[in-house]
């Protein structure tokens, strides 16, 4: 926990960008074509290998193949049902390459990858109890596979970007395990995020929970 608090970190680049380099084919997704997610199960390999990839060239960790795994998204491929297994199973699938590049002298870490999915709670998409559970779910399943961190990320509505942050601590709580929370907001060329918050407000509302970076 304290290591990550001290060192800047390079993290690995973008997973979607990197599985499309490997020129897939509809297959290889087990009939779930586009849900890069569904891969932990029908192409593990693939995921492996970029991890590794990162790790190769110098990173310090790398992020869980979990993006989109949430009952919201897996949702519209049939699979909502396999929340917490495609969770858990991403964060083990990345912590066995960090595992294998990992030192005494220089260890390497995984962040739980969770996005914003695409309901948002301040446009009444989605209730924020039923966000908060939906979150909390996939949470839990990234910390029992494994991971060092939560990083909630690509957040397009403050709103959102709470109800995340709020389930993780639930998360922390119910399975006695605090992890370094790591809460990114993303702005649009405007210069604020997508709903109109501004990087000073984004911030001081933050501020408020107890997020770590």
């Amino acid at each position: 926990y304290e290591i990550l608090k001290e060192k800047i970190f390079v993290l690995d680049g973008a997973m979607g960008t990197n599985i499309q380099m490997l020129n897939l084919s509809p297959d290889d997704f087990g009939g779930k074509d586009g849900c890069n997610e569904y891969l932990v199960i029908t192409k593990p390999d693939a995921i492996r290998k970029i991890h590794a990839s990162f790790f190769e060239v110098g990173c310090d960790a790398v992020e869980t193949n979990s993006f989109g795994s949430s009952q919201i998204v897996l949702g519209e491929y049939g699979i909502a049902h396999l929340t917490r297994e495609l969770n858990e199973k991403a964060a083990q699938l990345a912590r066995e390459v960090a595992d294998s590049f990992s030192s005494p002298s220089r260890p390497r870490f995984v962040f739980g990858s969770v996005g914003p999915g695409t309901k948002l709670p301040s446009l009444g998409h989605i209730e924020f109890d039923s966000r908060h559970d939906i979150y909390q779910e996939q949470i839990e399943g990234l910390i029992a596979g494994g991971v060092d961190a939560i990083l909630i990320e690509t957040c397009q509505d403050l709103l959102q970007a709470k109800c995340a942050a709020i389930a993780a601590q639930s998360s922390f709580a119910k399975l006695k395990k605090t992890l370094p929370l790591i809460v990114q907001v993303t702005f649009e060329a405007t210069g604020t995020m997508l709903l109109g918050t501004e990087m000073g407000a984004a911030i001081a509302s933050l501020e408020m929970l107890p997020i770590d970076i």
